[in-house]
């Protein structure tokens, strides 16, 4: 069974005075709508969408049946599937560690055990850098294949060959505001690169 192909297991609840953020977000990874229950998840699943090794996203791809210690019988669905570009699968529940709960860790090590035996890796994520988070998520505003327009596409990388500033190197191929759109779909594919790490601006050094 294709994960990276299913349907959630189960809904997403929304109700009135609900304290999570339930949405769906577009991935240009896939061109699908991929659920998500927070903002923690939402900011994981940017990120999933923005790494090029992913070639597939599901949310909530399966359950898992286990007995815990004392024999007691539990279930957990994971909050991520992921199937990478070499075939293997990457497995994510989204938790900050100060919110992990005994029992959520007893669910977490049961899925990590689940995942050793069919080869695929498995992480219990939290929070992301603000600063390399809020980048990407202007990047991703960026994300749709309509950016791509070929001829401006063309200047750009011919530009940032040699690396220099984002703003001087957009202003060579045209005016900013038509040339950046397609210069920040570039970064998001990483056919240019910029540090992330620190705030993106007009002064940020782009290159190949």
């Amino acid at each position: 069974m294709p994960f990276e192909a299913c349907l959630p297991v189960r809904r997403f609840p929304s109700y009135k005075g609900q304290r999570h953020y339930v949405g769906r977000w577009w991935t240009a990874t896939t061109g699908t709508l991929v659920g998500h229950e927070s903002w923690l998840e939402r900011d994981r699943l940017i990120l999933l969408d923005f790494d090029p090794d992913v070639v597939g996203i599901a949310s909530q791809p399966f359950w898992l049946f286990f007995s815990t210690a004392e024999g007691r019988r539990r279930s957990h669905a994971p909050d991520y599937f992921a199937r990478m570009a070499d075939g293997s699968g990457l497995v994510l529940d989204c938790r900050q560690s100060d919110r992990v709960k005994p029992r959520d860790r007893v669910a977490f090590e049961a899925t990590a055990a689940a995942c050793a035996v069919l080869g695929w890796r498995y992480e219990v994520v939290g929070a992301v850098a603000p600063v390399l988070m809020g980048n990407v998520r202007w990047l991703a505003a960026n994300r749709h294949p309509r950016h791509l327009l070929p001829e401006v596409a063309a200047g750009l990388r011919e530009v940032f060959a040699r690396p220099c500033g984002l703003l001087e190197g957009a202003a060579l191929v045209g005016d900013p505001v038509a040339v950046l759109p397609v210069l920040y779909h570039l970064l998001w594919l990483r056919e240019l690169s910029v540090e992330l790490s620190v705030p993106l601006g007009p002064e940020s050094v782009v290159g190949r």
